[in-house]
Order: structure tokens, then sequence, then C-alpha cells
């Protein structure tokens, strides 16, 4: 059996953080479904960027597009989006409804310069979630504070959401009572709350980049050869410890009455969803970001480099609630060292909304020249 495929025994999901109409077309997707058991997929600005910039296959549509009369880059690169996130989610449909509603997602994201702007990112969502049409869409939406007043409404609305952007743990925990006031709005109108489903996409790798820079600048500046290579001892503790924590937050706030009530109604669980998962630093393992995070109620959606590598040789293992204990000593041990990880996750966030902007940037840019090109 595919080592991806075994995660399922210890309560994971693994989805695919990658499209492209090929994937689609040429029954990509359907093969990593059988074989890998994938049960979901993840779309996001700079995944379109490349998929559409890096090859001919999306001429054609945009050609047939152009000569509809349609020439601006913005709906061309939204219609491409919807008609690959639909034909993916009905290729995951099955996977749907044999989990009863808690697998087979495909996610598109809103705009990414809506960020900060809770109505137009609530009016967005509205808008795709409509166009796309399917019950196994989720609505990515970041987690700034403008945000998560978005997710809440959402919820309530009755469409599932991806919450993107995720670095920290209280941030995390005001993710998930977004979510909870979603619900309890949405069922105190007398509407079901069963079908409502919501992932909250933690980051990790980007945590261990941040927090390893900061450490590589300290160690240069050290008075001493001891007090560097201590500091460098810390690399690469941050992100799964930070992860591990949020997970115990996680069970904290699944097994309250609060919740247990909300559950009681069909309530699905709002799910730790860990993203950013493929290795950025080549002296870490390729597979470290999976291995170290396995646990029941969680997602991994990997980056095709990282599902090969677990698939060829990761460790298929519950690993998540291993040594809690010495993951709050790693990042007590930052800590004291100067690392303060509210301010790394705060810029993160910052960081990544930017990131995805410019992505978005790009990504128009990509479809303006297919579009010349075809």
């Amino acid at each position: 059996m595919s080592r991806l495929k075994q995660l399922e025994r210890f309560g994971q999901s693994v989805w695919l953080d990658f499209i492209r109409r090929s994937l689609l077309t040429s029954g990509g997707l359907k093969k990593l479904v059988e074989e890998d058991g994938i049960k979901g997929v993840t779309s996001n600005p700079a995944i379109f960027e490349k998929a559409i910039g890096g090859g001919e296959e999306y001429r054609a549509p945009l050609a047939a597009a152009s000569g509809a009369g349609e020439d601006d880059a913005e709906p061309l690169y939204e219609q491409l989006a919807i008609e690959d996130i639909r034909t993916a989610a009905e290729q995951m449909a099955t996977t749907f409804e044999a989990s009863g509603g808690r697998d087979g997602f495909v996610s598109l994201e809103v705009s990414p310069r809506l960020a900060h702007d809770t109505e137009r990112t609530v009016t967005e969502a509205h808008r795709l979630w409509s166009a796309v049409s399917r019950p196994n869409l989720m609505i990515k939406v970041p987690a700034t504070a403008e945000g998560l007043l978005a997710i809440e409404r959402l919820i309530a609305d009755g469409i599932n959401v991806n919450v993107t952007l995720l670095f920290s743990v209280e941030v995390y925990a005001q993710v998930a009572e977004a979510y909870i006031r979603g619900l309890e709005h949405r069922l105190s109108a007398g509407k079901p709350i069963k079908s409502v489903a919501s992932v909250a996409s933690f980051f990790v790798s980007r945590i261990d980049t941040e927090v390893d820079g900061q450490l590589d600048l300290m160690a240069a500046a050290a008075g001493t050869a001891l007090e560097r290579d201590y500091l460098l001892t810390l690399r690469g503790k941050a992100a799964i410890a930070n992860a591990k924590m949020a997970y115990q937050r996680f069970k904290q706030i699944s097994g309250d009455g609060r919740w247990k009530s909300l559950a009681s109604h069909g309530a699905q669980v709002q799910r730790l969803l860990w993203g950013s998962t493929g290795t950025k630093n080549p002296a870490y393992p390729d597979t470290i970001y999976v291995d170290q995070l396995i646990g029941r109620d969680t997602v991994n959606t990997m980056p095709p480099a990282t599902l090969d590598a677990f698939r060829d040789r990761g460790n298929p293992a519950a690993t998540l609630e291993v040594d809690i204990e010495g993951a709050q000593a790693a990042l007590n041990l930052l800590a004291d060292s100067g690392i303060v990880l509210d301010t790394v996750t705060a810029k993160l966030l910052v960081d990544g909304v930017k990131l995805f902007d410019d992505a978005y940037t790009r990504l128009l840019e990509a479809v303006g020249r297919a579009r010349t090109a075809a």
C-alpha cells in the first residue's frame, strides 16, 4: 500500500497542493486518488500563475474566450480557474460522497487584493461559490482581522471555507472561534449545519525559514563561538513545535462543551490543515513537515515534489503528539534566545498577503501574455 494511503490509518487526509488543466484531462488526479488516496485539492494564485504561464495548455481556451469578446485578464483568469476547479470538484465528488462530506474538497481563493476588505471578501466568496456551483468547493479566505469577520459570515451563510495564511496558535484560536460563531448563528436561524465544512490552513515551513534567518543573523553577531554554536542548534525547531502546540489548542477547543453542543447537531470539526509543507531548506529532510505532523483530524496538503518524496521514503506513524513537552521546551528556548514568535508570525501573515498579492499580479500578466500568444 502507498505510504501516502497509509496516513488514513492515523486519521490524516492527504490533499494535493497543485492544480493544472493537464492533470485533470490526463487522468492524473484520478490516478492519485486511486493509488495514493488523495482526498482533496488546494490552489492559490501562485499555483495558477505557474500553470497558465508555464505551457501551452491554456492557449486554446484563452483564444476561445478572447474570440467571444473577453480581453481583460482578470475575468479571463477567473473563467479558466472556475473551469478547472469545477472539473476537479467533479473528479473528487466520489470521495466527497464516500466521506460523508468530510473530504473531497477543492479550494479556490478569493482575490488576495481583498485580504483587508470584509464586505468585498464576502461578496466575492458568494459570487465564486455560485459560479463553481459544487457542494465540495471550499473558498479560501486569509486569516487577517478582516478575513476573520468574513469567515464567520460565510460559515453562517453555509459556504465552506478554507482559512489560509495561519501561522500563530493564537490566531488559530480566533479562526476556530469564527467558525464556531458562524455555526451558532446558522443554527439559531434554524438552518442545518451538518453540511458546512472548514479547514484551518496552518503554515509550517515558512516559520522555520524566517526563524532560521533570524538565528543566523544572531549567530553571526554572537560574542563567543559557544554562543554562536548554541544559536545554530536551534535552527529547524520552531515550525514543528509551533504546529504541535496548535494541535493541542485544537484538542482543547474540540473537547469543550460549546463545541460538543454543536457536534450534537451534526457539526463537522474544523480540521487543522498543514500547509507550506514543502521543505525550503535543502539541509532538512524533504519529508520533515509530513513525517512529524501525522495525527487524527488533520489534513496535510502537499505539493507534487513532497507527495513524491513521501511516497518514496516517508514514515507513516502517529507523530503529532510525540514529545509535546519537548515542543514547548523548544519554543521556550527560542524565546529565551530572543526569538519573539508572535512577532515572527505577525510578519509572516503580512508577508504572505503580499506574496499572494504579487503572485496574483504576475498571474494576470501571465494570462495577458498567453492570450496574446494565442
